[in-house]
């Protein structure tokens, strides 16, 4: 499933092609997403152009005059800025066509992903108003996971990949967070002093922030809007090297289950 920096990626690229372009119509070939595609996006939107490409989490808003589309690429969602007259392709699901004769298509092979339509502030929507800070903003800081994790026995990693703490800490950042934090990611998030929250928040910064830069990380579907792969996979410290040798101490790195996903950490380097 794409994470933070893969959405970020996408919503750089998608923002390039799309802010202040006025949608001409939208195209709904299947409108059995994880929830149905609303009949009102194809009604409201064209007409209108896009004025802004935000994320929220793992959300991307589409903000117009009269309201906001809400896409959620889900396991394997794409989002690709193509001529309007490409062919679509068996799992192409979504248009929002340009007057400019491009399109920005959503491609969902498992249809886990989600376009939805709200007029009202898209912050205030069901999906987004419970979400916590967002990592790379102010409110996210070690005074404030310090305070959120007070008395909580949750495994640390399970505690910031949780989007009511802090919105797109995914598995693959949480696992490369806590090894460059040195702390155990079975370790309660409750026993963490505030001086090692404060490490933790700055790792995850700074693994996603590197992330980021490196177009996000290529496992399994994820491409970038224009096709094009990430490469943070090539700068993973121990996620997916179960066995193979800690880079920084040469101990094995070790793999256990946490949440029904795999975790991976060095025994030596993390307490």
């Amino acid at each position: 499933m794409p994470e933070l920096p893969e959405v970020e990626t996408t919503r750089r690229g998608i923002a390039r092609h799309s802010v202040g372009k006025t949608v001409a119509r939208v195209v709904v070939r299947d409108a059995r997403l994880r929830w149905p595609v609303p009949r009102a996006l194809a009604r409201r939107l064209p007409g209108h152009a896009i004025e802004a490409a935000e994320r929220r989490g793992k959300y991307l808003l589409l903000r117009s005059r009269v309201g906001t589309v809400i896409l959620h690429l889900g396991m394997s969602g794409r989002l690709h800025i193509l001529p309007a007259s490409t062919p679509a392709e068996k799992h192409d699901h979504l248009d929002i066509v340009f007057t400019d004769h491009t399109c920005l298509r959503l491609r969902d092979p498992r249809r886990f992903g989600a376009a939805l339509w709200t007029e009202a502030d898209p912050l205030t929507h069901p999906l987004l108003s419970a979400l916590g800070p967002e990592p790379l903003g102010d409110d996210f800081s070690g005074a404030y996971l310090y305070r959120r994790a007070r008395g909580r026995r949750t495994a640390i990693k399970l505690f910031i990949m949780d989007s009511r703490m802090v919105v797109g800490v995914g598995n693959i950042y949480a696992s490369e967070a806590l090894f460059a934090a040195g702390i155990h990611p079975q370790r309660a998030a409750g026993r963490l002093s505030r001086q090692r929250c404060e490490l933790l928040v700055q790792s995850i910064r700074e693994v996603l922030r590197k992330a980021i830069v490196q177009g996000g990380t290529t496992l399994r579907d994820f491409r970038s809007s224009d096709g094009t792969p990430g490469y943070f996979q090539q700068q993973l410290a121990v996620y997916g090297r179960d066995g193979l040798p800690c880079q920084a101490c040469g101990h094995p790195v070790r793999q256990l289950r946490q949440g029904q996903r795999a975790t991976y950490y060095c025994v030596r380097c993390q307490r």
